[in-house]
């Protein structure tokens, strides 16, 4: 029998959370060998303390209008749904500085257009690598809903719903009646909001991940849950990676897509990206004793309710922090405080909290491209809130790539090489 693959090569991806396992698949679906790196357990991640969403129109970033003059209150306000730590701002002033030239219309226009070419496809990338696994109902079935404290909250949403009209995304306005009938809990506490049809949200978020690794090692793929500490490489290709062990694992291909932990290859990819980590907070109520139907997010609140088999994940809270800072749990149980709130009845015991730290760039795109430094290293990274939106899309870029296949969509916005000074290195 002949191979369908003729090329296909030992490959190594470092980083097992949600873009990493998905490129993983990817590759072995192009008949690749593949090893997963990846010191922490399946499905422990980032992208676990997320709300879970396959948000789709969610390409408007984070920049928005009237940024700048917000910032003064996340310094002041550590209650607010996005707060800054006054001892992070020295160190972080060069990623806000760029950040905030991203606030332009012209620029907020362009990188929304730049992300739904991604976001269109999430669906048609994500089944081959869902049919795969014997669970069928990893991705649920139901909308999402937005809801407001006040019209003004859905008038100040109104210009982005425009633009996500624009780009093929659909929403649906909600009053009291049709929030109450999607979601009884709210009865009566929501008279406005948004339904967002063409999203979906994940049954687990660890165990989406978990279940999409077990599909990996299945077909033949390995996991060796250890942290990458190097990159071999001799003259422009790598070689392999070494682990924190010591051992040498050889490889033909190498992909980085380990979120935040892509910064440690930086040197020797030859990349000088402005890469930060965002902490995300959630809590999660085992035995919530509310029923909650929809991942529903409380733009006001600055958080979300998602319903998971593993109990009801709140949160969503941003804070910036300096690299290395601890977690600071407050925020979780900030979110908590709100959301007993809206649901005086939830019952907290069992409660617990996560930290993921979301890996964003000053234009909240994410890195899909090759190593300046290494010819045969794909860097997947920068996915901000969207890595599990965005997981199997970048896979299939990736093994795109990988293979020096033409991507059916256009990766020049994704380049890390947009970050170059004049006359520098990206």
């Amino acid at each position: 029998m002949n191979n369908p693959h003729p090329s296909a090569q030992q490959a190594i991806v470092i980083g097992g959370g949600i873009v990493g396992v998905c490129c993983a698949l990817y590759l072995q679906r192009d008949g690749h060998r593949v090893t997963l790196v990846d010191p922490a357990a399946p499905g422990d991640s980032t992208a676990k303390w997320s709300c879970g969403q396959m948000a789709v129109s969610e390409v408007i970033p984070l920049s928005k209008p009237g940024i700048l003059m917000k910032i003064p209150g996340w310094l002041l306000d550590q209650k607010g749904p996005l707060a800054l730590r006054p001892s992070a701002l020295p160190g972080i002033l060069p990623w806000f500085l760029r950040f905030l030239a991203c606030a332009r219309t012209s620029k907020i226009n362009q990188i929304a257009q730049d992300m739904a070419r991604l976001t269109q496809h999430v669906y048609d990338d994500y089944a081959p690598l869902l049919n795969a696994c014997p669970d069928k109902t990893l991705l649920g079935d139901r909308p999402i809903l937005e809801v407001f404290d006040s019209p003004a909250g859905l008038a100040h949403e109104r210009p982005h719903l425009d633009l996500r009209k624009q780009l093929g995304f659909k929403s649906e306005e909600l009053d009291g009646a049709a929030i109450a009938d999607l979601e009884p809990a709210l009865a009566g506490k929501f008279q406005h909001g948004l339904l967002f049809p063409d999203w979906r949200a994940v049954n687990d978020t660890e165990g989406f991940i978990a279940a999409l690794t077990t599909s990996f090692i299945a077909q033949g793929g390995v996991r060796v849950r250890q942290a990458a500490v190097k990159i071999d490489h001799t003259h422009d290709r790598a070689t392999g990676v070494t682990l924190a062990d010591g051992t040498r694992l050889p490889a033909e291909q190498v992909v980085v897509a380990a979120g935040t932990g892509a910064r440690a290859f930086f040197d020797t990819l030859g990349v000088n990206i402005p890469l930060a980590g965002i902490a995300g907070y959630q809590a999660v109520l085992p035995q919530p004793g509310v029923e909650i139907r929809h991942s529903v997010i409380y733009a006001d609140g600055g958080f979300c309710f998602a319903p998971m088999t593993r109990g009801l994940q709140i949160g969503g809270t941003l804070e910036f922090a300096a690299p290395g800072a601890e977690p600071n749990f407050k925020r979780a149980e900030i979110i908590m405080e709100k959301a007993r709130r809206v649901l005086p009845q939830l019952n907290t015991q069992g409660m617990q909290f996560g930290v993921g730290y979301r890996p964003f760039l000053p234009d909240t795109k994410p890195v899909i491209d090759r190593a300046p430094r290494l010819h045969n290293v794909v860097m997947a990274f920068g996915h901000g809130q969207l890595g599990l939106t965005l997981g199997a899309t970048t896979g299939r870029l990736v093994a795109d790539l990988v293979a020096q296949r033409t991507p059916a969509q256009d990766l020049n916005a994704f380049s890390a090489r947009r970050f170059a000074l004049i006359g520098g290195a990206a």
